[in-house]
């Protein structure tokens, strides 16, 4: 139970960084500032979800990580200290002023300079939570062949 609830929220959450980070750039790349307001306003609204996902996430990964601290779990470990920083430090402020300048229509040169530094945080969480899937996966997979070599030798 425990690991689909990683696995779930994992996905959950990583899917809505991009979704944030993908709407926000087709807005201002292709979009009138009427869809950019609309983008900046909903994307706090998505907070809503993309909190406890991560929470999930990071709390089902540590109970799933049993104490252990090296090889790929350790390398997700280091991540997610740098990946909730960046979330909470400069994403979600981000986030809140960008939906109030939005909403105010007041795209000057502070709104494109925090959009820019979102734009980046942004795509670094999108890396770093990539990564950890993709090392999530060489786990279940290590999973999958001990448990088969277990049941083949008994």
């Amino acid at each position: 139970m425990t690991k689909m609830l990683h696995i779930v929220a994992g996905a959950l959450a990583l899917g809505t960084i991009a979704t944030f980070w993908l709407s926000t750039a087709l807005a201002e790349l292709f979009g009138s500032h009427t869809t950019v307001i609309m983008v900046k306003t909903a994307i706090p609204w998505g907070l809503l979800l993309l909190i406890p996902a991560l929470a999930a996430a990071g709390g089902s990964g540590h109970f799933l990580a049993e104490g252990r601290r090296g090889g790929l779990i350790g390398a997700k470990l280091k991540r997610m200290p740098f990946i909730a920083g960046n979330g909470i430090l400069i994403l979600i402020p981000a986030a809140l002023f960008l939906a109030f300048k939005a909403k105010a229509a007041e795209f000057d040169t502070v709104f494109y300079g925090v959009q820019t530094l979102e734009l980046i945080s942004g795509a670094t969480n999108i890396v770093l939570l990539g990564l950890s899937m993709r090392d999530g996966f060489k786990l279940s997979q290590y999973s999958i062949r001990r448990r088969q070599l277990v049941k083949n030798h008994a």
